[in-house]
């Protein structure tokens, strides 16, 4: 196998997990970047005043049950324990999500056992939609109206930008409620938090002779061909300099403020009324419990529409957006030496374990293809 001369477009955990594997295979390999640091949204960095460990542009918190993913973290940095335990203010309480035994038997002012909450939260469903086609059917169903106007209806509207009546059913993809004490937001066996931040752990990755990182990089559709083989993570319509229209997505404002104390004594506050603008508050040094810090670093997080200078966050794949997406996957697939990967490369939501998963696959398959003196595919996982 000779060396190839590979660009990998974005220093996020797509792009720094698809380098050091090509760069490991022998391989020379670029890594641009149009920000001035590398790890792409889950960048973190210390709070000069408070010593607080930052996640910049939101919470990152790593969850897996891959084994193979787990293990590759770790190689590059220490992931402490950390279980996300989310709470939420509605009606003047505070109550646990997800929606739980014990949110019921508070809610309601009621002490269930997990056979009767069941019994009496399918007494609240609206048993009646038998086939549930928009979010607000989905919640109603299996859930009733008062949960889902207390935890559901204002958090999503604020969120989406449009009523819940508007959204598909699939974003609420399962029941969302448990009939037990459980308020571990996550099912997953492997959870946690890199010791010393997620910037650490990409540094690390892209720590490798082969590799050089151009920072402040805006890279050109034209410099491909400078290139034996093109991996980007940018955005999709992007690439293609939004000949087909820009693509959905919605973007987060975050309004910083520090506190001399414990402002809230956990990681995430949800908002759930439309009352309040913003959909929650995170206190970042809940983040890193084992650590200590006198002074608070917190975010009021507000959703919106994603404008042509903001920063996508989650693709909003709705009716317009998925017949935009299929001209732009045509325009992919007539390429060449060139494969789309990531959250927005390929246009889709992906959480940081199946970010890493899908970066591994793509460069064994690559590597695999490479010695069959094959073409790799734009896409390894279609976005449609």
């Amino acid at each position: 196998m000779s060396a190839h001369r590979i660009a990998v477009i974005g220093a996020g955990l797509s792009g720094a997990v698809i380098g050091r594997e090509l760069a490991e295979a022998g391989h020379q390999v670029e890594v641009f970047d149009r920000r001035d640091h590398i790890a792409g949204n889950c960048h973190t960095e210390r709070d000069a005043d408070t010593g607080v460990m930052v996640h910049v542009y939101g919470p990152h918190i790593f969850h897996t049950d891959d084994v193979e993913v787990w293990d590759y973290v770790n190689r590059f940095q220490t992931f402490k324990p950390y279980k996300n335990r989310v709470k939420t203010t509605s009606r003047d309480q505070v109550f646990s999500l997800p929606v739980n035994l014990h949110t019921i038997n508070q809610f309601f002012g009621k002490t269930l056992r997990p056979d009767e909450a069941k019994a009496f939260i399918e007494e609240q469903a609206d048993t009646s939609i038998t086939d549930p086609q928009t979010f607000e059917e989905q919640a109603l169903r299996f859930v009733g109206r008062d949960l889902y106007e207390a935890f559901f209806e204002g958090y999503t509207q604020k969120q989406w930008g449009c009523s819940p009546k508007d959204l598909p059913a699939s974003i609420l993809k399962r029941l969302p409620v448990r009939f037990n004490y459980d308020d571990d937001y996550f099912f997953h066996k492997f959870q946690g938090m890199p010791e010393n931040g997620y910037t650490q752990m990409v540094e690390r990755i892209l720590d490798h002779p082969r590799i050089a990182i151009r920072l402040n990089s805006s890279f050109e559709r034209a410099q491909k061909d400078d290139y034996d083989h093109t991996f980007y993570s940018g955005a999709l319509d992007g690439y293609f300099d939004y000949a087909k229209g820009r693509l959905g997505y919605r973007t987060l404002d975050f309004e910083r403020f520090t506190y001399d104390g414990d402002y809230q004594g956990c990681a995430v506050m949800n908002y759930g009324e439309l009352s309040v603008p913003y959909t929650r508050i995170t206190e970042h040094k809940h983040f890193s419990p084992w650590e200590k810090h006198e002074g608070s670093v917190c975010y009021r997080e507000f959703a919106r529409e994603c404008r042509p200078d903001d920063i996508p966050y989650y693709p909003i794949r709705l009716v317009k957006e998925k017949e935009q997406l299929a001209e732009y996957v045509a325009l992919a697939n007539a390429e060449t030496d060139i494969s789309f990967v990531g959250r927005l490369g390929t246009y889709r939501y992906l959480d940081m374990d199946v970010t890493i998963r899908e970066a591994l696959d793509t460069t064994r398959l690559f590597l695999s293809l490479e010695d069959a003196n094959r073409a790799m595919p734009s896409f390894l996982n279609p976005p449609l």
